[in-house]
């Protein structure tokens, strides 16, 4: 029969192992399983997955995460199939202890978005602890005059497991004097009691030895055993009574050791030795239990702290004994108050410990806060700092997290401590604090900034290729790849400008480089953009304006434009011997390639036929007579005039001037030869007559000149370069009318006037036309049009 009992009870173990009983409670609170304990590791205990209505993929996608309070992980979740296994074998009596039933609770966390379930699982007590006593042996006294069906108290045997698997009857060794009686205690436990079941004879049987067994309820049940010696004592008919026969009084779990706690007291109404009382603890022993009595007075004083998160009732029981071996019995219940001496606890599941900026509501940290206090003293208000870009919100129960609440700005603050405070609503008020460190990462949302927006670079004309003429700098606030600059040139929307082949940029550090040498008469000064561009993804840019002014460096010498200087027959001027000092013989006109400074041009006279009788004016080139003519001064003059800017070092050109003095504008020009022939000697009517014949035929041939050229200037009116005057006597050509220092303050024109009377023509008077210079500086038109400026008109 027992082995069909054995059979029947390892089936219903099998069967109870094999199936897993889910407890599965549809609330908002909990979803609860249910489970044995000292199951073997790797066992699943349910498919959260399919319990939640979650897609399988989903755990593993969403960061799924089993938190446990305690330092072991006792769960571990499958995200791939969504089992959440046992890691290691549950000891309900360690985890637990004497708390039914056995809850353990964990947290399933789910991130993106946040998600928390609370999932409990309770472990159902195995019978696998055997009862056991505390002491091997135990000791009694009876007296001989004890009437049958006393009653004398046994020392329970303490079982870990609980419920059914706990201790649940006593037997004793088969004796004819005594049998075992087991009752229960008010926390439900069994204890047993010796009962008399016959009078005792000292003198037949001074000492018995029995076997007190304890069984508990577990299929098949286990046992302890432990062995009760008796001796039979003469008569003493009073037992010690206890005042009362429960005591119960409340210990603060913070009162110091050796503080007294109660005091008990018996009395016995017998004398002498029977009469003397004596205290003890009835059960336990001053180690395992927290109290120990005085055994004279009845003082119960504390002998080691009490912690009301550990036990917060102690039951107790006290026996005093006489000298005749008679004892009483009471019940002392103990109650532990509690005290705020716990802090707040605060256990981390998730930290990021980087948040990048400018993101919505980015989730910081997932934390959780305990206290093991109760009442108030374990109400807890969770906070951070004011001021900052975070919030802090309740999940679930004691769960919170940390968010911010708006977006963050590395360049404005790159690095947040963060302290979290917790405290209770205990007194006085205990509170943690418990500080973490984010750091804000960069996004790319800063363009770089030129340090200028615009540069103005100088360089002078003439320098060496790839010269260093000056630099850009950008900077950027953002951080990493985000702020390393690239400098580049940007296309110029001007078609003529090219860019590619005057400049470079130094793309890392921004340095402009002049690739060829610059001209300032080509190219005075040009502007182009220069851009910025950061390595950020996207990528940000930026430009500036950059102008390069080129100096003008003195690398032109002065050009003359009248006379020419290359035309096939020298230009002479022509001067009466009647014009009076300061008369203005001609104007040099030149020009110089070059700017400011170094266009300023001087005239001063180098060689003269006959010194002073021709003076320059050093600003503006006029030749000029410094004195009257006489007939003893020669009628052909030869001038050089030096013209020379002002640059450093200043450069020259020269020019030469023919001039002939005639004694009147009538008189042809005839060309003198080199050496004049010694005049002869010969009658002075002749050479009048020879004179006046040829005057008249200079004068003839002259007119005919004079006339052929009208006619050829009427022909080319059309033509750019003509110079000839219609009947209002205005000439029409190009002018010579250079403004500035050294130059033509006014037009000139060379104007020959004639004036009839008694069939004799001369000239009136002689005028220089110079022609208008373009802008541009000398070029083979301008000289032609300042040649054709010496064109005689009639009026």
């Amino acid at each position: 029969m027992q082995t069909a009992q054995a059979k029947s009870l390892q089936k219903r173990q099998v069967i109870f192992l094999a199936m897993l009983l889910f407890l599965w409670e549809v609330d908002s609170e909990a979803i609860r399983y249910s489970m044995p304990e000292e199951t073997e590791s790797g066992y699943s205990v349910a498919n959260l997955a399919k319990d939640l209505g979650l897609r399988v993929g989903e755990l593993a996608t969403r960061g799924a995460r089993i938190h446990h309070k305690g330092s072991k992980q006792l769960l571990q979740l499958n995200v791939k199939t969504g089992n959440l296994l046992l890691q290691e074998k549950l000891d309900r009596e360690v985890l637990c202890g004497a708390t039914e039933p056995c809850i353990l609770h964990f947290q399933l966390l789910l991130k993106n978005p946040v998600q928390l379930f609370q999932i409990d699982v309770q472990l159902t007590d195995v019978n696998d602890h055997s009862p056991e006593f505390l002491d091997r042996e135990m000791f009694l006294k009876i007296p001989e005059s004890a009437q049958p069906g006393t009653v004398f108290a046994l020392k329970s045997a303490q079982d870990l497991d609980m419920g059914r698997n706990s201790v649940q009857n006593y037997t004793i060794s088969p004796n004819s004097n005594f049998r075992v009686a087991t009752h229960n205690r008010e926390d439900g436990r069994k204890y047993p009691e010796l009962v008399l079941g016959k009078a005792l004879d000292r003198e037949e049987e001074s000492e018995l030895s029995l076997t007190l067994t304890a069984l508990d309820g577990g299929m098949p049940p286990r046992s302890g055993t432990v062995t009760v010696h008796i001796e039979v004592v003469d008569i003493n008919d009073n037992a010690p009574e206890f005042l009362q026969s429960r005591y119960e009084v409340q210990v603060p779990e913070n009162s110091p050791i050796n503080s007294l706690v109660l005091v008990v007291s018996a009395q016995d109404l017998d004398s002498g030795n029977y009469g003397s009382v004596a205290y003890s603890l009835f059960e336990g022993d001053e180690v395992s239990q927290p109290f120990v009595i005085d055994k004279i007075s009845g003082e119960i004083r504390l002998q080691r702290a009490v912690d009301f998160e550990a036990t917060q009732h102690y039951i107790i029981e006290i026996a005093a004994t006489d000298g005749g071996g008679l004892s009483g019995e009471c019940t002392v219940a103990i109650e532990v108050v509690d005290v705020n001496d716990n802090a707040p606890e605060l256990t981390m599941s998730t930290l990021s410990s980087s948040i990048p900026e400018n993101s919505l509501e980015s989730i910081v940290a997932i934390f959780s806060v305990s206290d093991p206090d109760s009442g108030d003293n374990g109400r807890m208000v969770c906070s951070i700092e004011k001021d900052l870009p975070f919030l802090l919100k309740p999940t679930f129960k004691n769960f919170y997290t940390l968010v911010t609440e708006k977006p963050l700005d590395r360049e404005s603050r790159a690095e947040y401590n963060i302290t979290i405070t917790i405290t209770d609503l205990g007194t006085p008020r205990l509170k943690t604090e418990h500080s973490i460190i984010i750091l804000v990462s960069d996004v790319n949302d800063n363009s770089p900034a030129f340090s200028q927006t615009s540069y103005t670079l100088v360089v002078c004309e003439n320098n060496q290729p790839a010269l260093h003429i000056g630099s850009v700098s950008a900077t950027d606030r953002d951080s990493g790849t985000n702020a390393q600059i690239t400098y580049s040139l940007l296309p110029t929307q001007d078609p003529h400008l090219p860019l590619a082949s005057l400049v470079s940029i130094n793309a890392d550090n921004g340095q402009l480089f002049a690739l060829r040498a610059l001209d300032f008469e080509t190219l005075q000064s040009f502007e182009f953009h220069v851009g910025a561009t950061d390595q950020g993804s996207p990528a940000l840019s930026s430009q500036a304006l950059v102008r390069v002014v080129v100096l003008d460096d003195n690398d032109n010498p002065p050009f003359v434009l009248y006379p020419m200087q290359n035309a096939s027959a020298p230009c002479t001027e022509l001067v009466p011997r009647a014009a009076e000092q300061g008369y203005l013989v001609t104007k040099v006109v030149a020009v110089d390639g070059d700017s400011g400074q170094n266009a300023w041009l001087s005239y001063q006279l180098l060689k003269a036929t006959e010194p002073g009788l021709f003076g320059v004016w050093a600003h503006n080139g006029e030749v000029r007579t410094t004195r009257l003519l006489s007939e003893r001064d020669a009628a052909r003059h030869r001038l050089v005039v030096l013209v020379k800017d002002n640059g450093e070092p200043p450069l020259s050109a020269s020019v030469t001037l023919h001039v002939l003095l005639v004694d009147g504008f009538s008189q042809p020009y005839l060309p003198l030869p080199e050496v004049a022939p010694e005049r002869a000697q010969g009658d002075s009517l002749t050479v009048y007559l020879v004179i006046a014949l040829a005057s008249v035929s200079s004068l003839f041939l002259f007119s005919v000149l004079v006339f052929v050229v009208v006619r050829l200037c009427r022909r080319r009116r059309a033509a750019p370069l003509g110079v000839c005057s219609g009947p209002e006597g205005q000439l029409s050509g190009h002018l010579v009318d250079v403004r500035g220092t050294g130059t033509l303050s006014q037009s000139y024109q060379y104007e020959v006037c004639l004036s009839g009377g008694s069939g004799t023509n001369e000239f009136k008077f002689l005028k220089p036309i110079f022609p208008k210079l373009p802008p541009q500086g000398p070029n083979e038109d301008t000289v032609k049009n300042a040649t054709l400026g010496n064109i005689l008109r009639f009026p």
